[in-house]
This record gives structure tokens, sequence and C-alpha cells, in this order.
């Protein structure tokens, strides 16, 4: 389904519509129509090489920083993002493109980046969707939970989040060309069902307060998600 996702899988999987705004994303797009890309499968582990079809933009491209700026100040400003995957740490942004005929095929992503100055253990993917969905077919990334496996193709400017540890792939692409930002963090809880109890804990607080203003109930909530925290992050 073009532009649509479905229901989550679990609260795992947060899609965030327009986290890029127009303005931003026609700058990714117009810097990307020009920028230099090489083959992706030199950024992939020694199996998902076989599986990997893609292009990367080349590091060290005059406009990578100013466009891996852009995607970073967004991630950063996202309120849902940064409350439900507490960051602690990120990699740096890649610029992926999948013309007709690529795709990437099942995998798990590396569970650590980088080197030992650098290192960000990968507990979450971020994928910011850069092409209108109308402009390409397939291309669908598909995220495997539970042994299900349910499909996101979002708007041009949208973005999912979803945990690294599971096996998902891009299907291949038909028609057309999608472009696309991913990005790895590294939570301050390292545990994806604890993460998931302190996004759950967060909406019900919202839900108390407004329903009962900062009642006895929404104290309660807070101390007990901010003790969790306390109790869970790894700082």
């Amino acid at each position: 389904m073009d532009g649509v996702a479905p229901q989550r899988a679990s609260a795992l999987i947060h899609c965030i519509p327009a986290i890029l705004g127009p303005d931003e994303l026609a700058a990714i797009q117009s810097k990307l129509q020009n920028a230099a890309f090489a083959d992706g499968a030199s950024t992939a582990g020694w199996s998902a090489r076989e599986v990997k079809r893609n292009l990367q933009v080349t590091p060290g491209m005059p406009e990578y920083e100013q466009v891996a700026r852009i995607v970073r100040e967004a991630f950063m400003r996202s309120g849902e993002l940064q409350t439900a995957l507490l960051p602690a740490m990120a990699t740096p942004v890649l610029f992926n493109r999948y013309a007709q005929g690529m795709e990437y095929g099942p995998h798990v992503d590396t569970p650590v980046m980088g080197s030992m100055s650098n290192a960000v253990r990968s507990d979450i993917a971020i994928t910011v969707f850069l092409s209108d969905p109308r402009s390409y077919d397939g291309g669908e990334l598909t995220v495997f939970m539970n042994g299900v496996g349910s499909q996101f193709k979002l708007e041009a400017g949208a973005a999912i989040a979803y945990p690294a540890h599971t096996l998902h792939h891009v299907t291949p692409v038909t028609r057309g060309v999608r472009d696309a930002a991913v990005l790895w963090v590294q939570s301050q809880i390292r545990d994806p069902a604890q993460r998931e109890i302190l996004w759950d804990m967060e909406n019900a607080k919202h839900l108390t307060f407004k329903r009962e203003g900062k009642s006895a109930t929404f104290d309660l909530i807070s101390k007990s998600r901010a003790n969790l925290v306390r109790m869970w992050a790894e700082v």
C-alpha cells in the first residue's frame, strides 16, 4: 500500500509522519540528485553482502555533512522517538538508493557498528523515506516480529524505527528509484521489552493527565516510570 503503513506489529515499531519538513526534504532530494553513489555491499557483513544490492552515497562527498545534519536534527527534535527510544548514541547517517531490480534480502543488522573509539550497539534501526511512494513500485521495508512480517512504504519525509535485532528486508524495486536515509541507535535501555514497558507507561501518564490532571494516580505512574528508567538505564 503506497504511502500507508499497516497497523503496528508492536509498540516497538514507531512510524513518524513528516519527520522532515518540506524544505528539508527538498534540500536532501536536490543534493542526492547529483551525489556520487557506490556499491552498498561495502558496508554489509560478509553474509549480508550476498543479499544486499543497492547503492550508497560515497562517504566524504561535499554535500554529505549538510544532508546528514538535516536528518540528525530531525531525529533529535522528534519527541516520540526521543521518548520511545531513549537514545544514548547513534551511528552516522547513511543514504541509500534502490534502482530498478535492486533489493536487500532478509538479514539482521550488525550488532555493534563503528570502531573501538566510537562503537555503537545497534538496538534500533531508523529509516527515513525520501522518495514519493507513488514514484516507485516495490521497495517495501518488511520487518518480521514473532514470525509475522509487516510491510512499510511511507510517504517521503516519514520515518520508521524498529528493533535492529529483527529479520528484515527491502523488497525488489520494479519501477523507479527508492531513496532513504538510515541510521542506528544505541538505547539507554538495552532490553526491547523494557523499552516497550516504559513507552506504555509514558502513554498511560499522558492519558491519565488528560483525564484527571496531576492526580495521585498520575504521580504514581510518573514515579514508577522514572524509577524503572533509573533501574534499567545503562549510562
